[in-house]
């Protein structure tokens, strides 16, 4: 049998585990902001990097880098960091531009580079049509080739010049 030393003892104990699980059960009631640092950047921004561009066109590109290589300025680094508030999950994301007298030598990182990476601005070509030379590319005829609006016959009236205007205005004002 349990005493009452006991008892007020194992009480105690009880109500101080249920305060200490009351915070993470309660938990989702509490507000937690999500903490976005450093650089975003879409996939569509790294896609416009090209190599040979110039530290003033990659910076119009990404934006500032986060950080500055101290010792030479011809690494930069960009990273995102986000840790959301509900579930405490972590993205980590970064991309290294390495230089070689003020034009871009590599990028490193864990974005995807674009398949035109290598091609210097300046020196894309444009996709080719794909047709032969002897058939126009026109769109398919209608097979009634008739007028979707039919004329009036007051058209062709207004379509005449109107003499003696002058006449008709004083006439009209005079009234």
């Amino acid at each position: 049998m349990i005493d009452k030393k006991q008892g007020v003892t194992l009480l105690g104990a009880v109500a101080l585990s249920l305060s200490l699980s009351a915070c993470s059960v309660f938990d989702w009631l509490i507000y937690k902001p999500d903490v976005p640092q450093g650089n975003y950047m879409d996939q569509q921004q790294v896609e416009k990097l090209r190599i040979d561009m110039t530290k003033e066109q990659a910076e119009y590109v990404l934006g500032h880098p986060v950080l500055r290589d101290s010792f030479a300025d011809n690494t930069w680094y960009y990273i995102y960091h986000y840790k959301s508030g509900r579930d405490a999950s972590i993205i980590h994301k970064e991309l290294i531009l390495n230089f070689d007298k003020n034009k871009l030598v590599k990028v490193t990182g864990d974005y995807k580079l674009s398949e035109s990476f290598d091609v210097p601005l300046g020196q894309e070509s444009l996709p080719e049509v794909k047709s032969s030379p002897s058939k126009p590319m026109n769109p398919d005829v209608r097979p009634d080739a008739k007028p979707l609006v039919k004329e009036s016959a007051a058209e062709p009236q207004l379509k005449k010049p109107i003499k003696n205007i002058d006449k008709r205005i004083k006439e009209k004002k005079s009234q």
